[in-house]
């Protein structure tokens, strides 16, 4: 239950009352206070008042919204890993492996599922909560909100490209220096569950930096400007660096010459991106407080290192 009283200050006077109190709750959007103002869930001067009728200021405002289930999961009792939550949000550590959303295939077991048995009222929020999501395969740092209030907040900084959001990952082929991707992507022309580089695509934009070289592959940390479906994997794909073990936009598998079979049978095993989000930060909705999350590169992706290092050693690099 949300409950809100303010008075029409006058210097709205003459708005529309949808208007007028998109001035006043900024954290809720235009569409949302609309269908409240249709349902009744807000009263002016104790009476209901349609979206387009003219406010003079002075009214006073009472909003009682109930929120009502907004997700048809079902809650599981599963493993999550929490590096951080207060009452406006959960920081969450995905493993790779895991779905966020319960989907076709995937109906339950997934994070959602395990995020609805520790928190019941995100069943309240859109996506209960999830800000950004992260691939199946894809390991790391996602942020949840447990408000509505939150979720808009921290929608709007998504959207305004104040997140700060870092990954690492493994590339096919030696990358000489950083660099920053800019092209947009959309719905690849004919494969339509893949995203790509296409003209009149939303703008994507991607900095990275290398960590270190090895043979055939290199260690990258990359910054996300925007958030596309697939970014890091269709810009470093597009750059012909496509990521490690990616089944979708990785390509064929390339062994450097003379590898040993153990090296091999490591390449051959890794069978997901080597992709891992390992830093996330953001301003605290109800502090406005920056706050920022590291997580460590998971178990199979540092072995994978490893034996990329020895690899390098071995061949005399």
């Amino acid at each position: 239950m949300l409950n809100f009283n303010t008075t029409i200050p006058t210097h709205l006077a003459g708005y529309r009352l949808d208007k007028a109190l998109t001035e006043l709750f900024p954290d809720f959007s235009r569409a949302r206070l609309q269908q409240w103002i249709h349902d009744g869930q807000i009263l002016v001067n104790s009476a209901s008042w349609r979206g387009k009728d003219k406010v003079q200021g002075g009214e006073q405002v009472q909003i009682a919204v109930h929120l009502a289930e907004e997700v048809p999961w079902q809650p599981q009792h599963l493993p999550l890993d929490l590096l951080y939550e207060d009452e406006e949000v959960l920081v969450v550590n995905k493993s790779a492996g895991v779905v966020v959303h319960p989907g076709a295939g995937n109906l339950d077991n997934t994070l959602v599922n395990a995020l609805l048995h520790h928190a019941p009222e995100l069943a309240q929020l859109p996506r209960a909560g999830v800000i950004h999501r992260l691939d199946k395969d894809t390991s790391g740092i996602l942020v949840v909100a447990r408000s509505l209030i939150a979720h808009n907040h921290l929608t709007e900084q998504l959207q305004a490209r104040q997140f700060a959001r870092v990954y690492q990952t493994i590339v096919t082929g030696v990358l000489v220096s950083g660099g920053t991707i800019d092209a947009p992507i959309g719905r690849h022309p004919t494969q339509r569950t893949k995203m790509a580089v296409v003209k009149g695509g939303r703008p994507a934009i991607t900095h990275y930096r290398i960590l270190q070289r090895y043979r055939n592959h290199t260690h990258l940390r990359v910054q996300l400007e925007t958030g596309r479906t697939h970014q890091i994997r269709v810009h470093l794909a597009h750059q012909h660096y496509p990521i490690l073990g990616d089944p979708v936009y990785g390509g064929r598998l390339h062994i450097p010459k003379a590898s040993h079979q153990e090296f091999i049978k490591t390449l051959q095993n890794f069978q997901r991106q080597a992709l891992h989000a390992e830093k996330l930060g953001f301003l605290h909705p109800n502090t406005s407080q920056w706050m920022e999350w590291s997580a460590p590169v998971p178990e199979d992706m540092q072995n994978l290192l490893a034996s990329l290092a020895q690899d390098r050693i071995e061949n005399g690099e």
